[in-house]
């Protein structure tokens, strides 16, 4: 399918699939944006679940700029020593992702935060160092991922719990936290739209089933979100930065480049609303 062109009073917007991802156009993100242009950004980003933002060369200080006008900006509680000075821009280095997303715990696929009792809203994440090749991040649109299964898989998650549990990562940053439970398909607070809320790499258990009934529907839910017919898949260039609605999609960043030193910059904004589970009010 070819990319749609669309033309807004002050900036352009390249639609990229169907459903999610779509590139802006004409905005610096060196400046903060006008009341205008930030309602249209957020408005843009329910729409398409997350926005790509192209040869921008910005600094932490305007990462932190752009992001502080979506909301409060969230601390995690993993971040390391070099990143105290600015504790909202957490940096993210390849050999330690691939450490907590590696083959071993079979599930890339994820979003951020959500461990908490109350994830995040989005994230903000920008290029400090990159490959040559590889390293691009791929986002999945978790509501047609729902609406695609099967009708007798749905009937059997719309009710269902599955666990979140980033225990060990916690309990090395010293930060007690209980494993908790979310709703497997949750209602956007914003879209009213059902989706899928899981995280792959944080060995999710479905509530009241047996281990290998959880682990049979998780690997089916695994599988169906795989499907390229439901991604974006990003490829990362020099100042690129991108922007993401934890609660509507999940990312997986593909690790194909080695040894490389890749380096990103990721800023978390708090989510201000209340979790919704399935036809809750």
């Amino acid at each position: 399918m070819l990319a749609e062109q669309i033309n807004t009073a002050e900036f352009d917007v390249q639609i990229l699939e169907p459903t999610i991802g779509a590139e802006i156009k004409g905005l610096d993100l060196r400046h903060p944006l006008t009341r205008a242009d930030r309602d249209r950004v957020r408005a843009l980003l329910l729409r398409h679940k997350v926005l790509f933002f192209r040869d921008q060369h910005i600094e932490t200080e305007h990462q932190l700029t752009f992001a502080r006008q979506f909301g409060e900006l969230y601390h995690h509680p993993t971040t390391k020593k070099q990143d105290l000075e600015r504790p909202n821009a957490h940096l993210i280095l390849g050999s330690e992702a691939k450490d907590r997303y590696g083959e071993a715990r079979k599930g890339r696929w994820h979003t951020d935060t959500s461990w908490m009792l109350k994830p995040t809203f989005g994230a903000v994440l920008r290029a400090v160092s990159l490959p040559e090749t590889g390293g691009d991040t791929l986002w999945a649109d978790t509501g047609l991922v729902y609406r695609a299964l099967p009708a007798a898989l749905r009937t059997k998650i719309d009710n269902a719990f599955v666990t979140h549990n980033f225990k060990s990562s916690l309990d090395k940053a010293d930060y007690p936290y209980p494993i908790i439970a979310h709703p497997l398909v949750r209602t956007h607070p914003e879209t009213g739209e059902d989706a899928l809320f899981i995280n792959f790499s944080m060995a999710p258990q479905i509530l009241g089933l047996s281990l290998e009934e959880s682990a049979d529907i998780v690997a089916q839910l695994l599988k169906e979100v795989s499907n390229p017919e439901y991604q974006v898949r990003f490829k990362w260039r020099p100042g690129d930065v991108a922007f993401w609605d934890n609660r509507a999609a999940l990312h997986y960043p593909v690790y194909n480049y080695g040894d490389f030193p890749r380096v990103m910059e990721r800023v978390l904004i708090a989510d201000d609303d209340i979790p919704h589970r399935r036809g809750s009010n």
